[in-house]
């Protein structure tokens, strides 16, 4: 996650669980007047459209006085989804043994894009098996990961 993530996380997640809901982690994506900042959220009961309009006015009010961002934006709020993004190293380890999409901020033998299994952690080294063979992918690298969901 980009060092400018990492301070909106820490400036809203307490809005956020002050409504009793998790802030899984922020997306921002800039892209002048269409620019989104995206907020991911969950519940152990779930969560529901009324969860979303609930952390946003509460998020919104903070951003509206902090204005961290500047120009506009359009701000969501959304449950993870089944292709629950992972934002911090609890979030992997929570799905190990599971298919994971992973995008790297600098290349690793020519290639930032991998798709496979997660087969374990050791320290912030993620050990992910892409097509047999092991791949070693430092968490700071990582720019954007997902996991696959089954079906």
């Amino acid at each position: 996650m980009a060092k400018f993530e990492q301070k909106l996380t820490a400036m809203l997640r307490p809005a956020v669980e002050g409504v009793g809901k998790k802030l899984l982690g922020v997306e921002y994506i800039s892209a002048g007047n269409n620019s989104v900042l995206r907020l991911f959220i969950d519940h152990e009961n779930g969560i529901n459209v009324d969860d979303c309009a609930e952390v946003s006015r509460q998020v919104g009010a903070i951003l509206d006085v902090e204005d961290p961002i500047g120009p506009e934006y359009n701000l969501e709020v959304s449950s993870p989804g089944l292709d629950r993004p992972l934002f911090d190293l609890e979030h992997f380890q929570a799905v190990i043994g599971e298919t994971i999409t992973v995008k790297l901020s600098m290349p690793l033998n020519g290639r930032r894009k991998f798709k496979g299994t997660l087969e374990t952690i050791d320290n912030e080294i993620l050990i992910v098996v892409v097509d047999g063979q092991d791949y070693e992918l430092v968490f700071s690298n990582i720019d954007k990961a997902n996991l696959v969901p089954k079906f």
